[in-house]
């Protein structure tokens, strides 16, 4: 670690820091209907909408009507998204005519785009149309990410109400999110991406003359176009003189600036952010991390000011920065010591620190600190992989979104996240002093607290069960592994992980694209999006029924220093005691065997 990388990090911090009472206004004002400076540009479209799909934005929604909206939604979403993936040959904008994909690999791709996951089990430039990209994937970008935002404005409004069933309208939830949010600020920074060498065109892929050829093994073909075998079934290989150099084009930039602030994190390219069409200088490097915090950060301003605690709001703001510090400064010292088996040759120390799968225009600290954003926020967007981390640096990721993806997490569903966690801080410490929890003026009761812990153990039991599945079976689960041992397991576990959490990012090294791993990965998403949505909502209906309760003595306070430990403690106590047995297995294991000489 150097004082110039940890500089690098708090750098990004204070920048957040500033950026989040603005962002966290304006949300307010874009989800209270009030007046805002887009007002007459937006207003007469926002309007249109409305007449067009017959919504009346003044009707309001009780729980489980803003819940069913919201599930009809993205179901339609998921169907016309799988359609335009099979019918991508016959559709516009596909200059290297390439055929749909596979039914199995268009569903996970279509749950995942519409859980706001964008997990890839393909190479974007070698398998998906232009046409695809934009009508289908950024679309469901913006829209996944504006039901998201959606979903956490209900639940600060069941916090913020009394004694109503209503928590606003879905529609208006979702025009205006995209409208007032998501759009304005992707049009203004794609700019800037242009700017800065990100390409944006409808161009058919450049093929350039390479500087150098080289011969590549390839798998020997007949004539007929079938793979040769030898004797025991293994593939013939021959040399091939490689002279050329594809290089892919498309509209790049309007679907990278959405990935990230919508915390969708589906690239463009196979490499993600690593690219350089995607993340071509380290000034697109802290802005593609901003995006991705921005908006989360400023829902818990917009939560103080709607609960009319703005203490509150930085309380939760505190303690999803002491967590993102913490994991970014572990990472970044255990990136920066290295690997002991790769010694330096002249004084057998290690230096430099590890550098194997990091772009050096991002270096090690810009590569961890990406690595931290991405994984606390439930965007997946890497600008280096994962696989090749360190064990505890790679463990960092993993346990970021297996915290519940509450550390800023996606937009929207950090929030809602962290507000469930809060229920269960607030019951535990009414519990430490013998009172009937209250939470703002609202008395924390057994529905609240059972529906909490229904949204807590929906998100470990469908990450272990289809882990353990994978794990023990060697005809479909194990055969898609490009390592084995304990390395092994910590891709299963991070695929099924970053599935459920709709983070997205790959840990690398295993072959998702099978029938098993699309199929199972894309209901882990599914369920980690849509089955959890009815407990939260269940408890921001039950939350905003309540009668007011005045505050007492005995009332343990939500906007202090206090609680924010607390908070911090309740979250890694229930990440800790789900989780540390599997990643005892995994990456603690592989820790202890790397210093024993042991690699994978």
């Amino acid at each position: 670690m150097t004082f110039n990388g940890i500089l690098q990090i708090l750098l990004f911090f204070v920048i957040l820091l500033l950026l989040t009472k603005p962002m966290g206004v304006y949300l307010m004002q874009v989800y209270n209907n009030e007046k805002t400076f887009l007002d007459f540009l937006l207003g007469p479209v926002e309007r249109l909408f409305y007449r067009i799909a017959r919504v009346d934005p003044a009707r309001e929604m009780n729980w489980k009507q803003y819940g069913a909206a919201m599930v009809l939604f993205s179901l339609m979403s998921l169907l016309a998204l799988y359609a335009i993936q099979r019918l991508q040959f016959f559709l516009p904008f596909n200059p290297m005519e390439f055929a749909g994909p596979s039914p199995h690999l268009s569903f996970n791709t279509a749950a995942s785009f519409v859980a706001n996951t964008n997990w890839q089990s393909y190479g974007g430039e070698t398998t998906m149309s232009y046409f695809t990209q934009m009508a289908g994937l950024t679309v469901q970008n913006f829209v996944s990410a504006a039901a998201g935002m959606a979903l956490a404005i209900a639940f600060i409004r069941g916090i913020a109400r009394f004694e109503t069933d209503k928590l606003g309208n879905f529609w208006q939830d979702l025009t205006r999110g995209t409208l007032y949010v998501l759009l304005p600020i992707s049009l203004v920074v794609a700019v800037l991406f242009v700017s800065q060498g990100m390409i944006q065109n409808f161009a058919p892929y450049v093929t350039a003359q390479a500087a150098e050829s080289r011969t590549i093994e390839v798998d020997k073909k007949d004539e007929a176009g079938v793979v040769v075998t030898d004797a025991e079934g293994n593939n013939v290989k021959e040399g091939q003189i490689v002279t050329t150099q594809t290089i892919a084009q498309g509209p790049v930039a309007s679907q990278e600036v959405i990935k990230l602030l919508g915390t969708n994190g589906g690239g463009f390219f196979n490499a993600n952010s690593a690219h350089p069409y995607e993340n071509p200088t380290p000034f697109t490097n802290l802005l593609q991390m901003l995006l991705i915090f921005i908006i989360p950060a400023g829902f818990t301003y917009t939560l103080g000011r709607m609960v009319r605690s703005q203490g509150h709001g930085w309380a939760v703001f505190g303690a999803m920065s002491i967590l993102f510090l913490a994991g970014a400064l572990i990472a970044y010292g255990a990136e920066s010591a290295g690997n002991p088996l790769y010694p330096d040759s002249v004084n057998q120390a290690v230096v430099g620190g590890n550098f194997e799968g990091k772009e050096t225009r991002f270096g090690i600290v810009g590569s961890v600190l990406f690595a931290t954003v991405t994984t606390d926020a439930s965007c997946g967007a890497v600008n280096s992989m994962h696989d090749s981390y360190t064990p505890i640096g790679g463990m960092v990721p993993l346990v970021n979104m297996q915290l519940g993806e509450v550390i800023f997490g996606g937009v929207g569903a950090g929030m809602y996240g962290i507000l469930v966690m809060i229920i269960l801080t607030v019951f535990i410490a009414g519990l430490m002093v013998g009172r009937t929890p209250e939470y703002l003026g609202k008395k924390i009761e057994a529905y609240d607290v059972q529906m909490a812990m229904l949204y807590v153990l929906i998100f470990p039991m469908t990450i272990l069960g289809f882990t353990a599945i994978s794990a023990v079976s060697s005809e479909f689960g194990l055969t898609s592994l490009n390592n084995q041992g304990a390395h092994g397991l910590s891709e299963i576990l991070y695929a099924f992980t970053s599935g459920t959490a709709n983070n997205g990012s790959a840990f690398a090294g295993l072959n998702a694209n099978t029938y098993w791993y699309n199929t199972t990965i894309g209901l882990a998403m599914l369920f980690g999006r849509f089955l959890m949505i009815v407990p939260m909502l269940a408890i921001a209906g039950n939350l905003a029924r309540k009668k007011p309760v005045p505050a007492s003595p005995g009332t343990f306070p939500v906007n202090t220093a206090l609680f924010a430990v607390l908070l911090v403690g309740i979250i890694l106590i229930v990440g800790a005691l789900t989780f540390f047995p599997a990643l005892s297995l995994s990456p603690i294991l592989e820790h202890f065997q790397m210093y024993a000489g042991e690699t994978f």
